[in-house]
């Protein structure tokens, strides 16, 4: 768990009714057609930095035209391969999990880390470096695509700190139960 600054490292997930956090082809297009950083500003005002995978993070250049202006803090993204060309508002990390959670969350500033992607968050679940689980329910069936947890992820139970609904978005809140 989190122990560098007085926030918390959170998995934050867009889900669709049957379990999926991307469509088929990494597709999220779906999202936008239910949520803007308005629906729960309360999360955007929380987060002071946010670590994405580098297929989430591509999917999100691919989309930056319907982009509804998250702002989340600083960018870091963990990859094997970073870009040939820099993007100036995105720090590329190469590290371990750890070092990368660790350093995003001092660059939080006291604030929370925000964990983007499936295989970014399935390590970070794996290591227990996760506080909470923050989970957008739409209402969508997509039938397949990408699913919330991969397969092998050992069971994690979780305690309910709450839900809210805003339209059809239902926010679910979980601790990490250690």
């Amino acid at each position: 768990m989190s122990d560098t600054s007085t926030g918390k490292v959170v998995v934050n997930r867009v889900m669709s009714l049957d379990g999926f956090i991307a469509g088929p082809g990494h597709t999220m297009d779906w999202i936008f057609e239910h949520m803007t950083s308005a629906t729960f500003p309360e999360v955007m005002a929380a987060t002071g930095a946010m670590l994405i995978g580098r297929g989430t993070y591509e999917v999100g250049k691919r989309m930056s035209a319907e982009n509804t202006g998250y702002d989340g803090g600083a960018q870091f993204v963990l990859t094997h391969r970073p870009p040939d060309e820099p993007d100036p508002e995105v720090t590329f990390l190469t590290c371990d999990i750890e070092e990368a959670v660790a350093r995003a969350h001092r660059a939080a500033d006291d604030k929370n880390l925000e964990i983007l992607g499936a295989d970014v968050a399935a390590q970070c679940l794996q290591r227990g470096l996760v506080d909470e689980i923050l989970v957008y329910v739409l209402p969508v069936l997509l039938g397949d695509g990408v699913r919330f947890a991969p397969p092998g992820l050992d069971r994690i139970d979780l305690e309910p700190l709450g839900n809210v609904q805003s339209g059809g978005v239902t926010m679910l809140r979980f601790r990490v139960r250690t």
